[in-house]
């Protein structure tokens, strides 16, 4: 198994519809409307703080994510823990240059879409990570000369990127680009020496050529306070958007230890950043330590990324200790037995959830059961209805959530009998229930939800979460 990430030191890093069958819709879509206004009006004693991770982030507007190994995902605990906690994944290294091209035009991409296929299915979100970086290269890339690197260059982000193109949110487009120190210099990479300080913008609009729809972002480490280092690349996106250059978003990895912990300055950097009229995401989070000292730590970026609106989205590098590339430090959320540790229920009770989702390992108490069904209720061109069945498992349940993953272009226009919230980049929808959370054990219940945009692919839906 390759752990590898980065280095060692302080941080690394047709027509319109018929006539009738419009009215038809427009009915729904008035009545859905009208629904969603009554339930409103209802008593609030139904609604209940979520208990997972990304359920708490999705309430906030917000993603939270891990990085996954493809070879963890046989791993019971493993998939258990990820699919009730997370609704964003960001491949650890099934998606770098010496993953899916390791010789020139040969492309691999059996591991890295056993991740995004995995995440898909359960209704979360992808990071792409990430097509340009010093390392972890194939041999025959340093090799090229200028002229041919620059060809291979723009021909790998379009290759990958097409692949996967309406499956990825954000994509590390360019990875740690500039050197560590007081210099705010570029890295001497081969990108760097051999095409030139062009490279990064190039890297971007092909980019953008080959997938409009999704972010794209610049990712680097020890860029998480005002330094010389994050002022270079402050300086780089700010020339990139006053010229038009196709930048959405910064990642910031945000490892900490005692030795670089974390900067009083961190929700400021973010916010001047974010002040350029890009979002910031927390890439590769991880932070050393144990106890309440690193609990406090994993609640003060937490609230960091809350109070900056254009802060989208939080990945941890990781899911328990003995996965993390920094074991020792034992830096994650979860020990090693998928127990969850302190840090965990400071990030919950930052992002304004509640404990109760029981034991990581658990697979589940059979008396918070619950399955979700798709059917597509009414179809015409330019959109559809949707239905989910929810149905509880053999005993009965008092509220369920459940996760809707529309294809882009297609948008939520409306709900009916469930009370949605959507992430940063809009595409993943959580429905909770409202009035009919109380099931008993074997009845069903159903949401609704009109779409415009096409109606084809038909959504995916993630696994139903009761309690």
């Amino acid at each position: 198994m390759r752990m590898i990430k980065k280095r060692t030191g302080a941080r690394a890093g047709g027509g319109g519809p018929a006539r009738g069958r419009l009215r038809a819709a427009l009915g729904v879509t008035t009545t859905a409307l009208l629904t969603v206004t009554a339930l409103a009006a209802l008593p609030q004693a139904t609604a209940h703080a979520a208990d997972t991770l990304g359920a708490a982030a999705a309430e906030k507007g917000r993603y939270f994510g891990a990085a996954v190994a493809a070879n963890h995902l046989g791993e019971s605990p493993y998939t258990t823990t990820l699919d009730r906690e997370f609704n964003s994944v960001t491949p650890e290294n099934e998606m770098k240059w010496d993953a899916v091209e390791p010789s020139r035009g040969t492309f691999l991409f059996s591991r890295a879409d056993q991740i995004v296929d995995h995440a898909r299915s359960k209704g979360m979100k992808v990071r792409g990570h990430t097509l340009v970086w010093h390392s972890q290269l194939p041999s025959w890339v340093s090799g090229l000369g200028a002229s041919e690197l620059r060809s291979a260059m723009n021909n790998h982000i379009t290759q990958v990127m097409t692949h996967y193109k309406g499956r990825i949110h954000s994509w590390d487009v360019v990875n740690e680009a500039f050197q560590d120190g007081g210099s705010g210099a570029r890295r001497n990479s081969p990108f760097q020496t051999k095409v030139g300080n062009g490279f990064i913008e190039e890297a971007f609009r092909t980019a953008r050529a080959a997938d409009p729809n999704a972010k794209l972002c610049y990712n680097d480490y020890n860029t998480d306070g005002v330094n010389a280092k994050s002022n270079a690349v402050y300086a780089m996106v700010k020339d990139f958007t006053s010229r038009g250059v196709p930048i959405d978003c910064v990642g910031f990895q945000s490892h900490f230890n005692p030795n670089s912990p974390v900067p009083s300055d961190y929700r400021a950097n973010l916010q001047r950043f974010a002040d350029l009229g890009v979002d910031v995401q927390i890439t590769e989070l991880d932070i050393e330590g144990s106890g309440q000292a690193q609990a406090t730590d994993y609640g003060n970026v937490t609230k960091a990324c809350l109070a900056v609106t254009r802060c989208t989205g939080i990945t941890v590098w990781g899911i328990p200790d003995k996965y993390s590339w920094r074991s020792s430090g034992t830096p994650l959320l979860f020990d090693d037995n998928y127990n969850k540790k302190p840090a965990y229920d400071a990030v919950l009770s930052a992002l304004g959830g509640a404990p109760g989702g029981g034991d990581p390992g658990d697979p589940g108490d059979p008396d918070a059961a619950c399955t979700a069904t798709y059917t597509t209720a009414e179809q015409w061109n330019g959109g559809y209805n949707g239905k989910v069945t929810i149905t509880a498992g053999s005993s009965p349940i008092t509220a369920w959530s459940v996760n809707v993953t529309m294809a882009a272009p297609q948008k939520v226009v409306s709900v009916w009998n469930g009370s949605p919230t959507w992430d940063g980049g809009g595409d993943v929808m959580t429905v909770r229930s409202s009035w009919n959370g109380s099931l008993a054990a074997g009845a069903s219940t159903s949401f609704g939800f009109t779409v415009n945009g096409g109606s084809t692919p038909p959504p995916q839906v993630g696994a139903c979460t009761a309690s």
